[in-house]
């Protein structure tokens, strides 16, 4: 395994959960069923209401906390869009292509997505897909990001992805802990690929 990094991450969308559900609970569900690393986005939210969202799943014994595009003094590290410049050694970095991993693998990142993967319901017509052979040549380890599901996880590995990142699949879920057990049990052993 790469660094200790999971096979498995979450990325968060309030806006796609099921009417009533809450977001944090949500992701507390999903740690209760093996979940060890989320990355928050909710780019939408006002400062406060966002850093006392993330203030609260720092809270959660056993998860590693990252965020998007904005940073948490609290958080594990920051999740950043393709056009960001880093400024922390502590970063992950959104990319669509071979050049974009290269870029990111230059600057530092400690991990990066690759998507989108396969078509997706929460980016409908966001492509063309990615290559998948970029997985296996990628010069730092990469999560599959896109239209992932528990069915199509194990084969993103197979073509020499780290792991996979999920969004859609989990937050619609009618039930987003079971979802997660699914994606990990489709992952297997976390030490194995």
């Amino acid at each position: 395994m790469s660094g200790g990094l999971p096979r498995l991450m979450l990325l968060t969308d309030r806006s796609q959960l099921r009417l009533g559900r809450g977001l944090a609970r949500t992701v507390e569900e999903c740690v209760a069923a093996g979940l060890r690393r989320v990355v928050v986005r909710e780019h939408d939210l006002e400062r406060g209401a966002w850093t006392g969202l993330v203030d609260r799943l720092l809270e959660v014994p056993g998860l590693e906390v990252l965020t998007s595009r904005r940073a948490h003094p609290g958080a594990h590290g920051l999740h950043l869009a393709a056009h960001q410049r880093a400024t922390t050694r502590r970063h992950g970095r959104s990319c669509h292509d071979r050049a974009s991993l290269d870029r990111a693998a230059r600057e530092g990142a400690r991990w990066a997505t690759l998507s989108p993967y396969a078509p997706s319901d929460s980016k409908p017509g966001h492509g063309p897909c990615v290559d998948q052979a970029l997985f296996a040549s990628a010069p730092l380890p990469t999560y599959a990001l896109g239209g992932l599901t528990p069915a199509t996880a194990r084969a993103a590995l197979e073509a020499g992805a780290h792991g996979v990142a999920v969004m859609g699949t989990v937050m619609r879920a009618a039930d987003p802990a079971g979802e997660t057990a699914r994606l990990l049990e489709a992952l297997g052993p976390e030490g194995s690929r």
